[in-house]
């Protein structure tokens, strides 16, 4: 079975992304990614699948993978009906070797990331200390979250692992014969997102139907084409409110939305608060 490409957008105004997943079940999703990973799964059993390594899991299981190496979990259903709880830390190699270069506190994690091109796989007394950090992540700000992020890194680097796969996955075409495919399409709606794009557009750019664009995109991104697009033009948003005093009618039409109305409802939806609440809060944060 082919691995496929994943794409992993940062959390807002952080240079990697902290997910919490609540599932009814997690199923088989054979892919991988260009960044680290460190995934916490709790409260589920079932089997996990890293490289050429498959293993059952249970409660409380912490795992660290390196760049392009593929993966999946896939659980058994919880008898009690209760939902499987998942952290995902996804962060990105080359940002994370350039804190390293340039900070030489850091340089302890050498060792862990370089065996991590094979997963690691840690004991529930670490799993245990990660869930307290992971749950700070949660409401955490983003300097926050990059203070608890280090933390993660210094406790596993900290504590004893089990390497898990018997070789090193680094070929990503030779994963995923679609990937060329795939990266073409998120540049394409990188360059065009200003744009009115569709799902038949882009399926045309990757020589697909639009039936089978739909799933091919979802797969590797979570998320729908329009969920993406809307995603991006967000996170392009929040910067000009930000970096500039434009007006939000203006920053609405040059992120492609076709209304206003339509862009207050998708940031409101995004983001919890209209784009004037996120911008009052922000120059109110730097005042204090």
């Amino acid at each position: 079975m082919k691995a496929m490409c994943e794409k992993v957008i940062p959390s807002h105004n952080c240079s990697w992304r902290y997910c919490l997943y609540q599932l009814d079940e997690i199923p088989f999703n054979w892919h991988y990614h260009p960044e680290y990973e460190i995934c916490l799964t709790l409260n589920s059993q079932g089997m996990c699948h890293i490289g050429d390594h498959i293993t059952p899991y249970d409660d409380y299981d912490l795992v660290l993978m390196g760049p392009e190496l593929p993966h999946t979990w896939q659980s058994r259903d919880n008898t009690d009906g209760s939902q499987h709880i998942v952290h995902v830390a996804q962060i990105p190699a080359p940002w994370l070797q350039q804190q390293m270069q340039q900070n030489t506190e850091l340089q302890g994690l050498h060792t862990l990331l370089d065996h991590a091109k094979c997963g690691l796989s840690f004991n529930k007394k670490t799993a245990k200390k990660s869930e307290k950090l992971f749950n700070k992540m949660q409401n955490a700000s983003p300097i926050e979250r990059y203070i608890l992020l280090f933390q993660l890194l210094n406790l596993m680097a900290n504590s004893p692992y089990q390497t898990l796969s018997t070789m090193e996955f680094s070929f990503a075409k030779q994963l995923d014969p679609a990937k060329d495919k795939f990266d073409h399409v998120i540049n394409y709606i990188y360059d065009n997102y200003t744009e009115s794009l569709s799902a038949e557009l882009l399926a045309r750019q990757a020589h697909m139907s639009t039936n089978h664009f739909h799933r091919f995109f979802k797969k590797r991104t979570e998320c729908t084409v329009t969920e993406f697009i809307n995603q991006l033009r967000i996170a392009k948003a929040c910067k000009l409110l930000l970096k500039t005093k434009a007006p939000i009618t203006v920053i609405s039409d040059q992120c492609g939305f076709n209304n206003l109305s339509n862009f207050n409802r998708r940031f409101l939806a995004i983001k919890q608060c209209t784009p004037s609440q996120f911008r009052a809060r922000v120059q109110q944060k730097a005042l204090i």
